[in-house]
């Protein structure tokens, strides 16, 4: 490979980085819904990866069924962190063509993983 060649690959390399810095940076500010019991408990998730807001439908507030609510809330943030996941994996995909380019970061530098 020349140096040329080489050059215009780190090039092309450090735009798409560039790139996904960028769309890191916008996915903190999109979020995503979920929701559980039948809409009783919602989540609201950031691209980030972080849980903005939860609430809860005072019905199912139940101090004897404590468990059942807890379940509730669990189910809704998990859903809302998967969906937020997906939604910066599919921008990320848009950019590399569903390419996963080593030592470029991306989702598992956004999610700590």
């Amino acid at each position: 490979m020349s140096k040329k060649m080489l050059g215009d690959l780190m090039r092309q390399a450090q735009k798409i980085q560039a790139e996904m810095a960028r769309i890191q940076e916008e996915a903190k500010s999109k979020t995503v819904e979920a929701s559980s019991g039948g809409g009783m408990v919602t989540v609201v998730a950031s691209g980030a990866g972080e849980i903005v807001s939860i609430k809860i439908d005072p019905e199912v507030i139940n101090p004897d069924d404590r468990e059942m609510l807890e379940d509730m809330i669990v189910a809704a943030c998990n859903e809302a962190l998967r969906r937020a996941q997906e939604m910066v994996q599919e921008e990320m995909s848009r950019l590399t063509g569903g390419l996963q380019i080593p030592g470029l970061g991306g989702l598992g530098d956004l999610f700590g993983r």
